[in-house]
């Protein structure tokens, strides 16, 4: 165990190791004033978020020897943290802005693109789990895991340069289960099975029935768009789907660049959810595939939900 796990529990400016205690000495009425002051103005040197969603601070505030720990705290279901010129480690402590102990949340963690200088971990009672390696910003990398699983831990790297560092990741915190969209976080390009698309329906931010215009690749970003024609909305919770010329609605939603999609004839049911302000895309069977399906589970009984499947 690195010494940072050790140190993710302490409170704002603990350091590893901890410096030995001085002597004792004549009391001073002042002394009490002066430590208040100093807690006050310190804490206000190192952090300083705009708001209770997204903090920025800086490493500088740090002396380069002595590996603190500092605590951020973030009431808000979506944000970002920013770090620049990184040095020792932040424990990042998110809280939703409502509560509910029967409520499952789920947080999803998207680095910043050029992020570096620092590790991300999952932390749990001194444990650490890593999510991304100091570097690791490619498209596509998200991970998703139970709010309840642990905080975040980001300890920097030793680096011989941190003038052009910015470690950064984007969160969001969101009712649904980590397992409500798997298949596009574990396995992305797996076909959906009966069930995961008759879950997927009732619990996606857009659900619509229509047919690929085209499909353009960016390979930079190792992704694909797909570019659609909806006749149908069932759902969506944001305004990806707009009006079209001549009737219908036209939208875009993203997969991975693996996944090898391709225009195809004939009509789909789209389903996915919105991760940092994009469509991606969840279960998309065929049409005919999909009201089967709904109609075997109608018949006994089975369907998590009911829509209209003309």
């Amino acid at each position: 165990m690195r010494g940072a796990a050790r140190a993710a529990g302490g409170r704002a400016g603990q350091l590893w190791p901890r410096p030995p205690s001085p002597g004792p000495g004549p009391p001073s009425p002042l002394l009490p004033l002066a430590v208040l002051l100093a807690v006050l103005l310190g804490g206000a040197g190192a952090q300083y978020s705009s708001d209770l969603c997204s903090w920025k601070g800086s490493g500088l505030t740090h002396e380069a020897h002595r590996k603190e720990v500092e605590q951020v705290y973030l009431r808000c279901s979506a944000g970002a943290v920013e770090w620049m010129y990184p040095t020792g480690a932040l424990s990042v402590n998110l809280r939703p802005n409502t509560f509910s102990p029967s409520r499952h949340l789920t947080l999803c963690i998207k680095p910043l693109r050029d992020s570096s200088g620092a590790n991300i971990y999952l932390e749990k009672t001194g444990e650490l789990k890593l999510l991304f390696r100091d570097g690791d910003h490619g498209p596509g990398q998200v991970r998703c895991f139970g709010f309840e699983q642990g905080g975040l831990f980001v300890e920097a790297t030793p680096q011989q340069d941190i003038s052009r560092r910015t470690t950064g990741f984007l969160y969001e915190l969101s009712g649904r289960r980590a397992g409500s969209d798997l298949h596009t976080l574990s396995a992305p390009c797996r076909p959906c099975s009966d069930t995961e698309v008759l879950l997927a329906v009732c619990t996606s931010d857009f659900v619509v029935r229509g047919a690929i215009r085209d499909v353009t690749h960016a390979p930079e970003r190792q992704e694909s768009a797909i570019h659609l024609q909806v006749s149908r909305i069932y759902r969506q919770k944001s305004r990806v789907f707009q009006p079209a010329p001549g009737g219908g609605w036209r939208g875009r939603i993203t997969t991975l660049l693996e996944c090898g999609v391709r225009p195809g004839r004939g009509e789909f049911l789209f389903t996915g959810h919105m991760h940092f302000g994009e469509a991606r895309l969840g279960c998309a069977p065929r049409l005919e595939d999909f009201q089967r399906m709904y109609r075997d589970a109608e018949e006994r009984g089975l369907n998590p939900c009911e829509m209209g499947v003309e």
